[in-house]
C-alpha cells in the first residue's frame, strides 16, 4: 500500500512540471511595442535566420531578458540594438551596417554578370571566326585536290 501511495504521489508532482515562458510585463503599451519590434529585429546568433522572438534557442532567451532589461532602464531602441551589436556583432541585426567588408556582397554579383556576358561575347565572335576557318580549310582542299588531278 505504502508503495502505491508514493507512485501515486510521484505521478501526480511530475505531473506539474511544466517548461517555463517567457513573460514579460509592461507598464506602458509603447515600451512593450518597442520590445517586440527589437525581438523580431534582432536575429539569434545559434539559429538558422531566425529572430529572437520566434527562437527557443536559450541564447535567445537570453537576449529577450537582456533587451526587456534594457528598456526597463530606460534605454531606446538603437541604444538597445548598439549594444547587443557589441555583443554579438553586426550579424545579430537584420539591417546590418553598409562598410567596406559588406560592399563585397552587393560588387559580387554584378562582377559575375560582367564576367558572365564577356564570355558570352568572345565565345559568339570564337564561333564566328570558326566559321571563317572552315570555309578556309575548304578551299585548301579543295585547292589540294586540284593540286593531285
Amino acid at each position: 500500500m505504502k508503495h502505491v501511495l508514493l507512485m501515486l504521489l510521484a505521478l501526480l508532482l511530475s505531473s506539474h512540471v511544466t517548461a517555463s515562458e517567457d513573460n514579460y510585463a509592461f507598464d506602458d503599451p509603447n515600451t512593450r511595442a518597442q520590445f517586440l519590434r527589437l525581438t523580431e529585429e534582432l536575429r539569434c546568433p545559434m539559429c538558422q535566420n531566425q529572430n529572437i522572438a520566434d527562437s527557443n534557442a536559450m541564447i535567445a532567451h537570453d537576449m529577450r531578458r537582456k533587451v526587456y532589461a534594457l528598456l526597463k532602464e530606460g534605454k531606446s531602441e538603437q541604444q538597445v540594438i548598439d549594444y547587443m551589436k557589441a555583443r554579438y556583432g553586426d550579424f545579430v541585426h537584420y539591417q546590418p551596417p553598409v562598410t567596406a567588408a559588406t560592399l563585397w556582397l552587393w560588387a559580387i554579383p554584378f562582377a559575375f554578370i560582367v564576367v558572365a556576358m564577356s564570355v558570352v561575347l568572345i565565345r559568339r565572335r570564337t564561333t564566328v571566326d570558326d566559321d571563317n576557318i572552315e570555309e578556309k580549310l575548304a578551299k585548301a582542299d579543295a585547292m589540294l585536290k586540284q593540286e593531285k588531278e
